[in-house]
């Protein structure tokens, strides 16, 4: 191939080029998406956990939303008051109030209080164990204790206490919702930390049939729903049901006459483990 030729070919390859980086740069100025710089500048405040507790996909979609004044600072869970005042100021906005929810465990049945049935010999995991007949526990709605909530909680709100159950904190729970993921029982449930009657069970059995299995357990008396203001709480399929639409009529009267401590009245701390020993066991 001739000099003049290679000449040639790459001055058309160039100018070819040219072309294409000219309509490139016309096209990206006339369709170029303007964005606030102040995203950024938000984005950088923010923790970076990605949690997805303020109900966006990440902490710079927050940043977005509290730029475009769909959202209050305050609805990230994971910074301080300190941090969300400062974020405030910074916009020149109101930080306004987030309902602040934390996570729930939905089972008291520790192994001070319910009968373990088998010995799960298996890989240490929760989800592992309930694939292997439900795990070896009693009742085959409880927790199983071997901490996958624990281990899936990047925040360290989640402990596991010594009877086997897992204790959140609800200072440091954000309430990202990886717990309820994690749990293959479903125990796990996100609520308003104001929502302080719980039910700590989710056996559909009643009467003895549960009671000999776990101590704690719901055993559908309907006592609370009785005790209750009307309407609160109703049973169904063996469980006692609160309705939290009517949260405002919560008082800890309708725990009083639980024989089993199944419902609580909870202040501060996710649980407090019954103290008594196992009395009953199943043959």
């Amino acid at each position: 191939m001739s000099v003049t030729a290679i000449l040639l070919s790459v001055a058309i390859l160039g100018g070819v080029g040219l072309v294409f980086a000219g309509a490139i740069a016309l096209t990206h100025r006339k369709f170029k998406v303007w964005e606030d710089p102040r995203i950024d500048a938000v984005n950088d405040r923010l923790p970076g956990a990605n949690c997805g507790a303020c109900g966006q996909a990440g902490c710079r979609a927050f940043a977005e939303s509290v730029v475009h004044g769909t959202q209050k600072p305050a609805g990230c869970t994971v910074m301080s008051i300190d941090q969300i005042g400062s974020l405030a100021s910074f916009l020149g906005v109101e930080a306004g109030e987030a309902n602040k929810r934390v996570a729930r465990l939905l089972c008291a049945g520790g192994s001070n209080v319910a009968v373990q049935q088998a010995d799960y010999l298996g890989l240490e995991t929760c989800k592992a164990a309930a694939a292997v007949a439900g795990g070896g526990k009693g009742c085959r709605w409880g927790c199983l204790g071997l901490a996958d909530c624990e281990v899936s909680c990047d925040f360290d709100a989640i402990f596991m206490n010594a009877y086997g159950l897992p204790v959140v904190i609800p200072d440091k729970c954000t309430a990202c919702g990886d717990c309820v993921e994690a749990c293959p029982k479903d125990l796990f449930t996100l609520m308003p930390i104001e929502q302080k009657l719980i039910v700590q069970c989710k056996s559909a059995l009643e009467g003895d049939e549960i009671e000999a299995l776990c101590q704690v357990a719901c055993t559908a008396c309907g006592r609370c729903a009785a005790d209750a203001a009307p309407g609160l709480i109703e049973m169904k399929d063996g469980l006692a049901v609160v309705d939290y639409s009517k949260n405002d009529l919560a008082d800890p009267a309708a725990i009083a006459r639980c024989p089993t401590g199944a419902i609580v009245w909870v202040e501060g701390a996710q649980f407090q483990a019954p103290t008594q020993p196992l009395a009953k066991a199943v043959a």
